[in-house]
């Protein structure tokens, strides 16, 4: 019986008394489950678990998480990305669409995609930024290499080459940032042949954001991601650094981004 399920108020509020005693009591409660946020296996007999309700326009997905990665609580979807962002958390995602960002390394293998947040200050406003760099040239799929195609292959998606990171990047139709308890989850991308969105990047942990990034977000609903190769940002220690860093990057010609809407709610 699993007695360690968490089962917020907002939860039950969505799913009504009868079903969430019916959780509680072990009815409806899986043996095992996947974590909605680090994706590693969870006993709610042992340890405990959260209850996430994902909640479109007219469906709703109840997926499950450990109690430590993420709390009980509604994630507010658009009825269109609900199939697709349940998927992309849950690691059930299909492969992208051909010549989707996300192939190998020059070398070999899944290529491994970093992510940095900060805070970008744009017409005197501060924006939530992404910024990716993955740790290793990226080959087109299929390609043995040798060579870098990972800004080619985000213009073909629809990134915009950044010349001045004054200005603020266009929006991309069908990407989104998912967003959950304040922590993000992943980067969406458009599936293929009109199916919902899947992850083009995925963390296997959720990632904690500050205060003021999360504030920023909360105001302007859309968080702005900037892709450049291997090497030519790297981990800076400070915001300030951060945007000396992009400007360097766009000054050489390598860096795109592009504006994406919230697939989730950004949360307290």
């Amino acid at each position: 019986m699993p007695r360690m399920l968490d089962v917020s108020d907002e939860v039950r509020a969505e799913i009504g008394d009868e079903e969430a005693d019916r959780l509680l009591v072990g009815d409806d409660a899986p043996r095992s489950y996947d974590c909605t946020s680090c994706r590693t296996p969870g006993d709610p007999e042992n340890e405990r678990t959260s209850t996430v309700l994902f909640v479109g326009e007219e469906t709703a997905v109840l997926a499950f998480a450990h109690a430590a990665c993420i709390p009980s609580q509604v994630v507010s979807v658009s009825e269109e990305q609900l199939q697709g962002a349940v998927r992309s958390i849950t690691g059930d995602s299909p492969a992208g669409p051909e010549g989707a960002a996300a192939p190998q390394n020059v070398s070999g293998g899944q290529a491994v995609l970093g992510i940095t947040s900060g805070l970008v200050l744009i017409g005197g406003e501060l924006h939530p930024a992404l910024v990716v760099e993955p740790t290793a040239p990226i080959a087109r799929p299929g390609s043995d290499g040798p060579g870098d195609d990972f800004l080619p292959l985000l213009i073909e998606q629809g990134f915009i080459p950044v010349t001045d990171t004054a200005e603020l990047p266009a929006p991309l139709g069908g990407w989104s940032v998912l967003l959950a308890a304040g922590q993000l989850h992943a980067v969406l991308q458009p599936g293929t042949e009109g199916s919902g969105p899947v992850a083009w990047w995925q963390a296997h942990q959720a990632l904690s954001v500050t205060d003021g990034w999360r504030a920023a977000v909360n105001k302007t609903q859309r968080v702005l991601v900037y892709a450049a190769p291997v090497g030519s940002i790297g981990q800076q220690p400070r915001e300030d650094l951060l945007r000396d860093a992009l400007d360097k990057a766009a000054a050489a010609g390598k860096l795109v981004a592009a504006a994406m809407p919230l697939a989730g709610t950004p949360g307290a």
